[in-house]
Order: structure tokens, then C-alpha cells, then sequence
């Protein structure tokens, strides 16, 4: 215990922050990929290129229901959800593979996949280009959540775990800020190839994770996973502050994996088994309640959500940057907050906001609609933009964050890999179905869609409350005594 003790009193070095921020870094591609596509399906180009039928039912647009079944095809929706679906397969390889190559390698693979796929989506003259473009960026995507997290909980101290992975949200949520300015950016130049500027821009931060990824070690767990307990030394005394503090880590690593390898059965076989069961369950569940949030409405489509309330396309697209500065700033408080106040507090407060919030959101646009007018006025508008700018802030602060840190510490090192592998396709399979068909629920829920999101909402702060236990500053090895003091898992 005393060495426990040791490792939670580990100061942060430079290093440490370095590559955290490098493995943090491909946030920039999920948040720039996913946010690219909302504002890119605004661009005129874009649509008279691929998605004809689009402008042709801006041009009969006749009736509030017609505003709100504008975006309601399939074809068009695909665009995006496609991304997810590849996510979702390699997320799940992602998890053995990452056990077998290293942490590193992973995030170098996903740099590569991205920039691939980024180039199809450039080049493209048919949907179906695009489209295979979008599965490329997809499979790149689902290497990077699952190796990007693991990777900063087990380089992190303890004491400094909850801030480092914050890194990781902070990125998704700069990446998508950076996507909304140059989407504004490209349609206002009245440029016919803006779009491509905008798919193409997300090469830069492939690139810079794919170089950066070659100047940093792997991590010690992986390392010592495989067998290379010379090299984990190494990493660990590159990190830690002297080289006593990195042999004693190392020790308490050695006899942590020791005791994990008793058993040779796979890691996937273990985790149905009841000794791991609660930390499955609740993966599973943080990873898939996440985009219950409804946070897809605000990420992905604000900018066709705007619009359908009546802003033209440029006003849709810079509503969208200002709910990205919000989204930007509220990572950066939780960063500041986390290992304060806890991981639970904020999973409880930001569900709270976020309920709030949507039911207002329903509730603004279910009285505007019904005067039947042909657009919002303004100030329904700004009331709207408001809101989905409180949803933004809630979810900057706790469930966007947290998703990634929480799985990656109540899992043990020999399921860790293909425990947050299982969470990320679980969130990736709800964020294809939720992407892929929203515009249809939009089209035939219409405000009644945010109720529902409130309610999911309500239902999962609910499930955080009763049954997740606090994880804030203790080790990794010492997660066990966590569940024993928890009243339902002890």
C-alpha cells in the first residue's frame, strides 16, 4: 500500500504532458470529421454535386413540416453515419490488435487510415467515393478512441489521470471548432470547390498524430504486457520524476499483470465472466449513454438544426462556431475540475443542465410552431441557440470527457484493451443509428425529438448516481477496493 501511496504522490513532469498531448491530439480527428460533414451538407456545391434532391425541396418548401423533413434522406444522412458503422468494426479489432502491436502503433495506424480516407473524400465524383472515403476516416477513427484514452490512463499519474484525459475531449471538441470556422470560412467564399478545402483540411491533424506518435514511447502496461519489461522500465523512467519512483511503479505493474495472467483465457472471454461483470455493464453503459445526451443534434447537425428553424446557411454555420467556442471552453473547466470534485459530481451536474435544456429546447419550438409561420423569428432563434449552448457546455464538462476516462480506469490492465474497445463500438453503433436516422426523427418527432432526449437523459444521470463509484485519484492498481466500499457491487 505504501507504494500505492508513492505513486498517487508522482509530480507531473513535462514529458508526461507532452505525450499526453500528442496521443490526446487525435481527438482533433474525431472532432474535425465529425463536425466537417454537418456544416459541409449546408454548402450549395456540395449538394448540387451529390444530393440534388436536397435543393429541390429547399425550392418547394411550403409548410412548417416541410422545414422540419428538409435533411430526411438517407442517402444524404449516410454521408455521416457511415463514418460510425467503420468506427464501430475497427474499434473491435482495435481492442486485440492494440494488445498485440502496442498503444502506439495503433494511434500511427488510425494517423494513416484518416488520411487515406480523407483524400478519397477529396478526390470524389461520385457518392459512392465519398462515401468509401468516410469508411477509410471511420476505421481510422475507431483505432484512435480505442488506443487515445488507454494510452493517457496508463501514462498518467494518478493524481494528474483525470486532467490528462481531458486532453483527449479537449481536442474532439477543437478539432470540431476548427471544422465550424472552416466550413464558415469556405462557404462564405462562394468557392465551388470549398467543400473539398473542408474535407481535405482533416489530413493536417492525421498527419500531425502520425508523426507525432513516432517520437513517443508505448506505455509501460502495454510493454510489460508483451513481454519487453527492460523497455516498460525505460518508458516509466522518461515520465516519472526519478528512478526509484519508476521502479517501484514498475514492480507494482509486474505483479499486477502476474497475478491477471493466471488465467490464459482471452481477455474477451474474461469480461463475460462475473468477476469483471460490473465494470462490462457499466462501460458498456457510460459508452452508449453518451450519445443519448443528444449531444449528435448539437455536434453533427447544429447547423441543419439552425437552419431548419429558418437561419440561411451562413447564420447556420456560425451558430455553430459560437456553440463550438462554448463546447471548447466547458473541456477546459472540467480539465480544471475533475480531479477536484470528482468524476461522479460532474456526471451528475452535467445530466441535470442537459435535461433542463432540452426540455426547453422542445418546448421554445413546439410554441413557435405553433403559429405555422414560414420561418422562426429571431428571437426564437437566439432563444434556441442559447440552449443548445447550455446542452454543449453540460456535455463539455461531463459525459463528453468522462466517456473516455471513467471505462479506461475501472478496467483491469489484462481487459483494459478490449474492454474500452467494446465501449467504443458500443458508442459507435449508437451514434451510427442515432446519426443515420435523426433527420427522420426530427422529420416525424419534430420538437417531440428533444423530449425524448431528455428523458434518455434523465434515465441514464439516473443509472451514473446509484451505481458508478467515484474513481478520483486512486491508482489504477488499487481500483479492486472501490467496488468492495460501492453498496451495490461490494
Amino acid at each position: 500500500m505504501e507504494e500505492s501511496e508513492e505513486n498517487t504522490k508522482t509530480p507531473l513532469t513535462n514529458t508526461v504532458v507532452f505525450i499526453c498531448i500528442i496521443a490526446g491530439s487525435s481527438g482533433l480527428m474525431y472532432g474535425y470529421d465529425t463536425t466537417v460533414s454537418g456544416g459541409v451538407m449546408m454548402m450549395r456545391p456540395f449538394l448540387e454535386k451529390f444530393y440534388p434532391s436536397v435543393l429541390s425541396k429547399m425550392k418547394d418548401m411550403n409548410s412548417r413540416q416541410d422545414q422540419y423533413c428538409l435533411f430526411d434522406t438517407h442517402k444524404l444522412t449516410a454521408f455521416i453515419s457511415s463514418m460510425f458503422i467503420a468506427g464501430l468494426v475497427s474499434s473491435l479489432l482495435a481492442g486485440r490488435l492494440t494488445s498485440l502491436i502496442g498503444r502506439r502503433f495503433s494511434l500511427i495506424t488510425s494517423g494513416i487510415l484518416c488520411m487515406t480516407g480523407n483524400a478519397l473524400e477529396v478526390f470524389a465524383q461520385k457518392v459512392s467515393t465519398l462515401i468509401v472515403g468516410r469508411l477509410f476516416v471511420g476505421f481510422g477513427i475507431g483505432f484512435a478512441n480505442q488506443a487515445a484514452p488507454v494510452y493517457i490512463t496508463e501514462m498518467a499519474p494518478s493524481k494528474f489521470r483525470g486532467a490528462l484525459n481531458t486532453a483527449f475531449q479537449f481536442f474532439i471538441c477543437f478539432g470540431g471548432l476548427i471544422a465550424s470556422l472552416i466550413n464558415f470560412a469556405a462557404n462564405h467564399s462562394k468557392n465551388n470547390n470549398g467543400w473539398r478545402i473542408a474535407l481535405g483540411c482533416a489530413s493536417v491533424p492525421a498527419m500531425m498524430l502520425t508523426i507525432g506518435a513516432l517520437f513517443i514511447p508505448d506505455t509501460p502496461s502495454s510493454l510489460i504486457e508483451r513481454g519487453k519489461n527492460d523497455e516498460a522500465l525505460a518508458a516509466l523512467t522518461k515520465v516519472r520524476s526519478t528512478k526509484a519512483g519508476a521502479v517501484s511503479e514498475l514492480k507494482d505493474l509486474i505483479s499486477f499483470k502476474i497475478a491477471a495472467k493466471l488465467t490464459n483465457e482471452s481477455p474477451y472471454v474474461k469480461l463475460m465472466g462475473p468477476r469483471y461483470r460490473r465494470q462490462l455493464v457499466l462501460t458498456v453503459a457510460i459508452a452508449g449513454f453518451q450519445q443519448l445526451t443528444g449531444i449528435g443534434m448539437v455536434a453533427f447537425y447544429a447547423p441543419v438544426v439552425m437552419r431548419t428553424i429558418g437561419m440561411g446557411a451562413e447564420g447556420s454555420l456560425f451558430a455553430a462556431v459560437i456553440i463550438g467556442v462554448v463546447n471548447l471552453a466547458s473541456v477546459l473547466l472540467s480539465a480544471c475540475m475533475v480531479d477536484k470534485i470528482g468524476r461522479k459530481f460532474l456526471f451528475l451536474q452535467g445530466g441535470v443542465q442537459i435535461i433542463f435544456s432540452q426540455v426547453f429546447v422542445a418546448c421554445t419550438l413546439a410554441l413557435e410552431s405553433q403559429g405555422m409561420v414560414e420561418e422562426f423569428e429571431h428571437n426564437y432563434g437566439i432563444a434556441v441557440l442559447v440552449l443548445m449552448c447550455l446542452i454543449s457546455s453540460g456535455f463539455g464538462w461531463s459525459w463528453g470527457p468522462l466517456t473516455w476516462l471513467v471505462p479506461s480506469e475501472i478496467l483491469p490492465i489484462e481487459v483494459r484493451a478490449a474492454g474500452t474497445g467494446i465501449g467504443v463500438a458500443t458508442n459507435f453503433l449508437i451514434t451510427f443509428i442515432l446519426t443515420q436516422f435523426s433527420m427522420e426523427m426530427l422529420c416525424y418527432m419534430r420538437f417531440g425529438l428533444f423530449l425524448f432526449y431528455g428523458a434518455t437523459t434523465f434515465f441514464m444521470t439516473t443509472i451514473i448516481g446509484a451505481f458508478l463509484p467515484e474513481t478520483k485519484g486512486v491508482p489504477l492498481e488499487d481500483m479492486d477496493d472501490v467496488w468492495r466500499k460501492h453498496w451495490y457491487w461490494k
